[in-house]
């Protein structure tokens, strides 16, 4: 699996965990949902970006490094 696939698989992950999040924020909505909410669901989306530049930078390395061995 090439690091675009991985990268498009984490966003299509992280995007289902938020709907089923919405679907279960329905039935549990109290502060201690909140503080899930808060402290492990929503610093997940900015770790994600983190990951995707991360795994853009590696694919363009990758790819360099692909063109100069050929």
């Amino acid at each position: 699996m090439s690091l675009q696939e991985s990268r498009g698989k984490i966003a299509g992950s992280l995007r289902d965990l938020f709907l089923l999040w919405a679907d279960t924020k329905v039935s549990w909505n109290d502060p201690v949902s909140e503080k899930f909410e808060e402290t492990v669901l929503l610093p997940m989306q900015g770790d994600l970006r983190q990951a995707a530049s991360a795994m853009d930078q590696m694919a363009s390395v990758l790819a360099k490094v692909k063109h100069d061995c050929e």
